[in-house]
């Protein structure tokens, strides 16, 4: 017998307003006509017949229930409110991850901007010397209507040798776009990666432009134009993910991070730390502070019309985070480059 989801019982969704088809008095008697021709006079099979009738009543109870989540609802927000504040590290900020330049493609260019003992540093905890944290995501969850979702995400630029910016928000099956302004290739790795374990969402190589020199830009000219073509890539997450990390397959020291966000209540802390969402429905909710590093949670009431402060402080982590933190007057390989030397002439790093 086959089963279809037009031959269930009107069932519904909570909360959900459309009827789903309901079965027919005519499918009914169908079924027990056929159920009797089938079985009469075996016990047997008149068992295995209700058997499979109760397991088309769950069949169909299952597939009303597990429907697609419903969408987020633009509506005029009357009387919203406003969440601000200011995202703060308390204790030590953590040492960056450190690579060897020596071991990587490219290292007198990307090596513009190094420590100058031929190691180019990555730092996850962007902290000023107030402890104020940039890049962290504030983030409302489990609002299901409010004010316009026209968020578009930043351009992601692959600069000196790095992502820009180091982290991106976007909605779901939404198109990203990735530019390549050096003169070296760049090869983008993009993963999912939750608690399930990490999934390939795309690899691509990214154009270099036909009109940019190296030994300009090694020279230090300025170039007016040094984008390549344009590469667009659509994010599609798994269920049940909502984190995506990008990373050069040839510069393991690129990395970027992105967030997948169901609705438009968030933002993203400034250099000072600083944040504001607004036009925010009142009510009581779970406010979510998000960084590749750490998830803390909070609960928040914003009342009418007017500001409730959030500052949200975070704990220091202790002891080695990585297995590639850096360490001081380190110098590996360096005698493979001869004569030649790595030469911070953009930004020369520190610990």
């Amino acid at each position: 017998m086959s089963i279809h989801t037009s031959d269930c019982p009107s069932w519904r969704v909570a909360d959900d307003p459309t009827p789903a088809p309901a079965l027919s008095k005519l499918k009914i008697h169908q079924i027990q006509s056929e159920g009797h021709l089938w079985t009469q006079g075996n016990p047997v099979k008149e068992a295995g017949m209700q058997a499979v009738i109760v397991m088309l009543i769950a069949f169909c109870a299952w597939v009303l229930n597990t429907g697609p989540a419903r969408a987020y609802e633009e509506i005029t927000v009357v009387q919203g409110g406003t969440l601000t504040g200011v995202v703060t590290l308390h204790g030590e900020v953590p040492k960056p991850k450190g690579y060897n330049l020596v071991t990587f493609p490219d290292p007198f260019y990307c090596g513009r901007i190094s420590n100058g003992e031929g190691w180019r540093l990555l730092q996850p905890f962007k902290v000023d010397p107030q402890g104020r944290f940039k890049d962290v995501v504030v983030m409302i969850e489990d609002i299901k209507k409010g004010k316009e979702f026209n968020h578009r995400p930043h351009r992601i630029q692959a600069v000196d040798c790095q992502f820009a910016p180091y982290i991106t928000i976007i909605r779901n099956k939404q198109k990203i776009e990735i530019v390549n302004l050096d003169p070296v290739l760049h090869d983008v790795q993009a993963y999912e990666t939750s608690k399930l374990g990490a999934r390939i969402l795309f690899n691509r190589p990214l154009p270099i432009s036909r009109h940019l020199r190296k030994a300009d830009l090694m020279k230090g000219k300025k170039v007016k134009n040094r984008a390549g073509k344009v590469l667009t890539q659509q994010v599609k997450m798994g269920k049940g993910r909502n984190v995506f990390v990008m990373q050069c397959g040839f510069h393991a020291y690129m990395e970027s991070w992105g967030l997948a966000v169901d609705n438009p209540y968030f933002a993203l802390s400034s250099k000072d730390g600083r944040f504001t969402i607004t036009d925010i429905p009142p009510g009581t909710y779970k406010v979510v502070a998000w960084h590749p590093m750490f998830r803390k949670e909070y609960t928040v009431t914003i009342h009418p019309k007017n500001t409730t402060q959030l500052n949200v402080q975070i704990e220091a982590p202790k002891g080695r985070l990585y297995a590639n933190q850096a360490l001081g007057q380190t110098r590996f390989g360096m005698e493979l480059l001869g004569t030649s030397k790595i030469v911070p002439t953009l930004e020369l790093q520190k610990y």
